[in-house]
């Protein structure tokens, strides 16, 4: 399996035994080892790598300890603090965490409760933990900008000074994105007095603070909707757009399209186009769609099929080629799991060069 098959079997085997992780000793032989072992790399039956209830000289607590250690090239690099599955997580339960960081080389440090993982360094203070993880996975809703930083930190990729110049930006650009999340939601008076102000003449009154609050709510969300359909737009090309345009004008008023497609269908091809652009330049990928499927060629040649996506039906399959052009099928349950055929994607643009 690839990272990201490996991230999302973990992820999809949460559901099933939630009910039965009552204890924070559950939840590490369930969740968090397995986590170690199958997504980060870690033998976690071998103490020259993981060290469980790991223990250190601290000066102001004798005998304490945090959860795991994890050591490569004989040093410890990654220390882990464990709570109980569904236990929110906040900094007060990271004090292990931050005695140990300033009494081993480890520059790097987890809290986590088996679903939620918060990464730690010492970007504010040298040696000293931040009280702000640069980077949150959360194994139930998975953001996939993270996967690339995620696997930085794998036993076979491990770089400290790589993951720890790369965190100042991602802390922030992580904050930022929460920031401008909580924003669209319910935009705060200072954000909408600085839209009021560089849009209205007069007076920002309390009426008028209180108009331009449902004004600024509207604007976000039509900007959201307009950035969606530029995006979609974008993923099936302007010609093809223009092309289904004219086709939908000749249809009589009493006609139906036979060929429709789907949200699904772009953002399936959105996603494979992402994969292919590694090979090939993407004005060469064309989508075409039919009424049985939905097809991803190169330099819009038949002779020429990457993939296939079957859509149409309740059980979505993705259609792949052997050598011989032959089609086989594999069922997915998200569009996600498209990123699963990477390497084979890659293989068949590589076959037409």
């Amino acid at each position: 399996m690839d990272f990201i098959e490996r991230i999302d079997v973990l992820a999809k085997r949460i559901p099933q035994i939630a009910a039965s992780l009552h204890t924070e000793e559950a939840t590490k032989n369930a969740l968090i080892m397995p986590f170690l072992h199958t997504v980060l790399g870690y033998d976690v039956f071998n103490p020259n790598e993981v060290i469980p209830e790991f223990t250190a000289d601290v000066a102001t607590k004798k005998g304490e300890k945090v959860d795991y250690a994890l050591v490569k090239d004989g040093e410890v690099q990654i220390l882990i603090e464990c709570k109980k599955y569904g236990e929110k997580l906040s900094i007060k339960h990271a004090g292990q965490l931050f005695r140990y960081f300033s009494v081993t080389n480890s520059r790097l440090a987890i809290l986590t409760n088996g679903t939620e993982y918060q990464f730690f360094t010492d970007l504010d203070a040298p040696n000293k933990m931040d009280e702000k993880p640069f980077l949150t996975l959360d194994l139930l809703n998975i953001d996939e900008h993270l996967i690339p930083e995620l696997k930085k930190l794998t036993k076979s990729s491990f770089d400290v000074e790589s993951i720890v110049n790369a965190a100042g930006e991602l802390k922030y650009l992580n904050q930022i994105k929460k920031l401008l999340n909580e924003q669209f939601k319910d935009p705060e008076e200072e954000f909408i007095k600085f839209f009021a102000a560089r849009t209205y003449d007069g007076v920002l009154t309390s009426k008028v603070k209180q108009q331009f609050t449902e004004i600024t709510k509207k604007a976000l969300r039509q900007f959201l909707s307009d950035s969606i359909n530029e995006r979609l737009k974008s993923a099936i090309g302007d010609e093809q757009i223009s092309k289904i345009e004219d086709e939908d004008k000749c249809l009589l008023d009493d006609e139906k399209p036979k060929i429709v497609t789907t949200n699904d269908e772009v953002e399936g091809f959105n996603i494979v186009k992402a994969i292919l652009r590694k090979n090939v330049d993407a004005s060469r990928i064309i989508a075409r769609d039919t009424q049985s499927y939905f097809g991803v060629l190169l330099d819009d040649n038949n002779r020429k099929p990457l993939c296939r996506l079957h859509f149409n039906a309740k059980q979505k399959y993705i259609g792949l080629f052997d050598s011989d052009k032959n089609e086989i099928r594999y069922p997915i349950e998200t569009l996600d799991q498209i990123f699963e055929f990477s390497d084979e994607l890659l293989k068949m643009t590589a076959y037409y060069e």
